[in-house]
């Protein structure tokens, strides 16, 4: 018997399962978009209470593929949710959730990396940085291919406080690659700390939540796969635009069995490298002959601060590119090379 005045929870009606909307749209997951499907919905609403509660809220599940995940947040009754698919052979299944959830669900057809997030959510939901997150979750089981370049795009927008940040510290929830959850919330010399810890952990509190063996995955890939929860900080650990961070942070992980101090050089031109190298790590107080690995968000932090006043003392330091100087050493090189052996050539004439 229903409690009075209490509305009823949302629940999906009957649908076909997940294996026949397979069947019925005769969907194949395609390996170059690296494809994988979730069935057992036990795990997908173990993902999804992953996110926190989400009675009312407003979600964006990222690749929603032939809907798996999408049951399982439409079952928590949200306010809305947004699909965002890029394959258009998994859109008819998604319109029959849809149909099944009238009023709650939008698809857009496109691509996530490219789709204007700022635009995706009510602007009531909209709350100050410092408050409590804003009640929009971001979802998803991404694409192995995807997913490094969509969470270091979202990063940047955590720094710069746009895309889906646009309306607070909005919460992600979202699968990778094993090896790759366990970059992203590895701790100081951890054998997994990495560019993507450093960019991760500074912005975001990151929690690997838990592990999906591949075997649970149709096809089943060839790794496991983990789930991992993300919270923007209120401050970030490094008071520093995420470009110049970025830099600093995959130089030093350039060379990552090598001491810091090899990866900071290729911040400088080759003319003044080991004097600014030098003054670097002296400034920042960071030891030359740890490993990456080993620097510390407080060493980062320095290195960063330090940088900064370095490139606004000569505004040509940030843009350099230590990769473009070698490519233009090697053009030298060869173009001295064919001059030499066009004056030899005309020697030989000359005989």
């Amino acid at each position: 018997m229903a409690v009075p005045g209490k509305a009823a929870a949302f629940r999906l009606p009957p649908l076909p399962t997940i294996r026949e909307i397979i069947k019925l749209f005769r969907l194949r997951a395609q390996k170059q978009l690296s494809q994988n499907f979730l069935l057992d919905l036990q795990l997908t609403d173990k993902i999804v209470r992953q996110a926190g509660e989400l009675t009312n809220a407003h979600v964006c599940e990222v690749g929603p593929g032939p809907g798996g995940i999408t049951r399982s947040i439409l079952n928590t009754d949200v306010a809305q949710l947004l699909l965002v698919e890029k394959d258009a052979r998994f859109i008819p299944g998604l319109q029959m959730l849809s149909e099944a959830a009238p009023g709650k669900v939008r698809i857009v057809h496109g691509d996530i990396l490219t789709y204007k997030m700022e635009k995706a959510f009510p602007k009531y939901l909209k709350k100050k940085w410092e408050d409590e997150p804003p009640n929009i979750h971001i979802i998803g089981n991404l694409p192995f291919s995807v997913s490094t370049p969509l969470i270091i795009k979202w990063l940047e927008n955590v720094s710069n406080r746009d895309g889906p940040f646009f309306y607070g510290r909005t919460q992600m929830t979202l699968t990778f690659q094993k090896e790759v959850g366990e970059r992203l919330t590895a701790k100081t010399g951890g054998k997994q700390r990495s560019r993507l810890s450093i960019m991760a952990q500074h912005l975001c509190s990151v929690e690997n939540c838990f592990v999906i063996p591949g075997l649970a995955f149709v096809p089943q890939p060839e790794v496991d796969v983990a789930v991992v929860h993300f919270t923007p900080l209120v401050q970030p650990k490094i008071q520093q635009p995420f470009k110049l961070v970025e830099k600093v942070v995959q130089s030093a992980f350039q060379f990552r069995r090598k001491y810091c101090c090899r990866g900071i050089e290729i911040l400088f031109p080759e003319s003044e490298r080991l004097k600014k190298t030098e003054q670097l790590m002296m400034e920042a107080d960071v030891d030359p002959t740890l490993r990456p690995f080993q620097l510390s968000m407080s060493h980062f932090s320095n290195l960063c601060n330090v940088y900064r006043k370095m490139c606004d003392g000569d505004p040509n330091l940030f843009t350099y590119n230590y990769r473009e100087e070698l490519r233009q050493k090697k053009r030298l090189r060869k173009n001295t090379s064919h001059s030499e052996e066009i004056e030899e050539e005309e020697e030989k004439d000359n005989e």
